[in-house]
């Protein structure tokens, strides 16, 4: 295959570089490196050994076919004005990454069909009730956001940017659903990340308010959807204390903060009393960290997966190789998905191939 000139952009955003940092990094001039992106010069082979080196890919990367990198405006980013364009570029060609792994696995197993209606146009509280309700899930507390999501076709991928200030990001690619969440937050703000991120995907799906007004109607859908108005009514009792609050917030497994922006929501805290517990809940350090964390919601899917995987003693070394990238970087967006990751399992280096079985039914399919 000959060189594939989108493939070394791609490199070159997943690591945040620009031209000028990648060449410091290969030794290559800033002129060579644009001509080879945009395909006026194809490198020699002692250059694409330099890209490679600098880049952390392995040389093959180089030589693949075209990926599908994610379009940034249909990218539901958060705090645009607060992220650097490395940090939203790094997160697109992560994207990319993750959208290759999808289709190698949806070419071997049977994956649970999307089934996110669409709610534009719906007031997020009765957004939030009405997806409750098409989904069978009631007023229950939700016990797994990631399993939820993927119950029903969502793809959920780690976000690989060394950077907590990135928050997660979603997109509609090909008629599939994907949901990419940073695995440097905490459990709780994972499981608010994966809700306000089913936000857009159900009510933005076909347009709508972008920008802040977007941000703050898919905050009001995931505050409703994990805590739901006649299960906090139910279980709030009178006369509430911070102590109250420390003891409620792990029915619904949120954050204390989350918790009492809720309640002022529905008016179970007057004014007064939202004031004062977020001001001695910010002087106790938890709006940096919940004192006991959950541990962050994981996959169910890409769990079974990558067990059937080694059952048929492919390792991740294999699927890494089948992708063009080294297992770190397939590991990259599997951490805090999967337990144990890839690793484990046999070890053989037998390389997969499309007329394997398919797997299907319901040991794949999310509970």
């Amino acid at each position: 295959m000959n060189f594939n000139p989108s493939r070394l952009t791609i490199a070159r955003k997943r690591r945040g570089f620009s031209r000028v940092a990648l060449s410091k990094a290969s030794g290559l001039a800033v002129r060579s490196i644009a001509y080879y992106e945009s395909g006026e010069v194809i490198p020699s082979n002692e250059a694409i050994r330099d890209l490679a080196k600098g880049l952390r890919f392995p040389e093959p990367f180089f030589f693949g076919p075209e990926l599908e990198e994610p379009n940034c405006e249909g990218a539901s980013f958060r705090a645009l004005s607060t992220m650097t364009a490395a940090q939203r570029d790094s997160a697109l060609a992560a994207g990319a990454l993750a959208i290759e792994l999808c289709r190698w696995i949806e070419e071997r197993f049977e994956l649970p069909e999307p089934t996110l209606p669409s709610l534009r146009g719906f007031d997020p509280e009765t957004a939030a009730q009405a997806l409750r309700a098409e989904w069978g899930v009631g007023e229950r507390p939700i016990k797994n956001v990631v399993h939820l999501l993927e119950a029903h076709g969502v793809r959920v991928f780690s976000l690989p940017v060394d950077s907590a200030s990135v928050d997660a990001f979603s997109i509609w690619h090909r008629d599939k659903p994907f949901v990419f969440l940073n695995s440097m937050k905490s459990g709780e703000r994972g499981r608010m990340d994966a809700a306000h991120e089913l936000a857009h995907l159900t009510l933005h799906i076909h347009g709508g308010p972008r920008g802040r007004q977007a941000e703050v109607e898919a905050d009001r859908f995931a505050s409703a959807f994990l805590m739901p108005a006649a299960d906090v009514l139910a279980h709030a009792p009178r006369g509430m204390s911070l102590g109250t609050v420390l003891r409620m917030k792990g029915r619904w497994a949120v954050s204390a903060i989350s918790l009492v922006h809720r309640l002022r929501a529905l008016q179970i805290l007057t004014e007064w009393q939202y004031r004062t517990f977020c001001i001695e809940l910010s002087k106790r350090g938890f709006r940096r960290r919940e004192r006991d964390g959950i541990v962050r919601d994981g996959s169910q899917v890409l769990t079974k997966v990558f067990a059937a995987l080694r059952t048929e003693g492919i390792s991740r070394g294999a699927v890494a190789r089948d992708l063009l990238i080294d297992p770190t970087e397939l590991d990259s967006l599997l951490v805090g998905l999967v337990i144990a990751a890839v690793a484990g399992g046999r070890t053989g280096d037998r390389r997969s191939n499309q007329g394997q079985t398919r797997t299907q039914g319901p040991d794949l399919k999310v509970l």
